[in-house]
């Protein structure tokens, strides 16, 4: 059984959504048996390579809440992530185009460590306040993985991957994809959201017995900038 995942290195909910994944995997009587492959998805991919506004900042102005709605969308989040046994502190977040990152995800795939560059891209974001549209915090991060630093150098200052990115994208509109995390289980059923590992179970017993799934999402984050 195949899993699909396509979600964003800066996407919060994305995380979430990957960690409760694992923790359902893991009491999968026929995990064994399943492959989980990322795709990647730009949130915005017309975003600046320049840090600017702060992820509680973007929700201020993006979605015109106030302060506090902001402070409680951000700790409703964080408060997720520590249920799927991650730590957050998104005050330090700043949204950037992840274009870049998502190369280097694809380069660390290519020799069998893209689970290890991802998850630390996506903590690095999500938990330290780095900026993965800096191509030298993009090479620090990668090598702390394993990955050949003047290769990640290289790689960025080529096209290289960018190929593979982009065709993940191409699939992802064919597919209607517009937000993410969105998981496509056995090529026929598709949920968008940061299920709990409960809900995950569900969908994985239910995609193994060729039954319905249920459809109902968790968080995700959105094109509008939404999360």
């Amino acid at each position: 059984m195949f899993i699909d995942i396509w979600s964003d290195l800066v996407c919060p909910w994305c995380a979430i959504g990957e960690s409760n994944l694992r923790a359902a995997l893991a009491r999968f009587p026929h995990h064994e048996h399943v492959q989980v492959r990322p795709h990647s998805f730009e949130l915005d991919p017309n975003a600046s390579t320049e840090p600017g506004l702060t992820l509680p900042e973007r929700h201020r102005r993006d979605l015109g809440v106030t302060a506090e709605r902001a402070r409680r969308n951000i700790a409703m989040v964080t408060e997720q992530a520590r249920a799927a046994g991650l730590h957050y502190d998104l005050s330090r977040a700043r949204p950037v185009n992840s274009f870049d990152a998502h190369r280097v995800m694809k380069l660390g795939e290519s020799v069998g460590l893209g689970q290890r560059v991802r998850h630390r891209l996506m903590t690095a974001y999500t938990a330290e306040g780095a900026v993965l549209s800096d191509h030298g915090t993009l090479v620090r991060l990668a090598a702390e993985c394993g990955l050949d630093p003047h290769r990640v150098r290289a790689t960025l200052d080529s096209a290289d991957f960018a190929s593979e990115v982009r065709a993940d994208e191409k699939e992802a509109r064919l597919l209607g994809i517009s937000g993410v995390p969105t998981f496509v289980i056995d090529g026929r059923h598709s949920v968008a959201g940061g299920f709990r590992p409960d809900a995950f179970r569900k969908l994985l017993d239910e995609a193994w017995s060729e039954g319905p799934t249920d459809s109902a999402a968790g968080g995700t984050c959105r094109l509008d900038g939404a999360c």
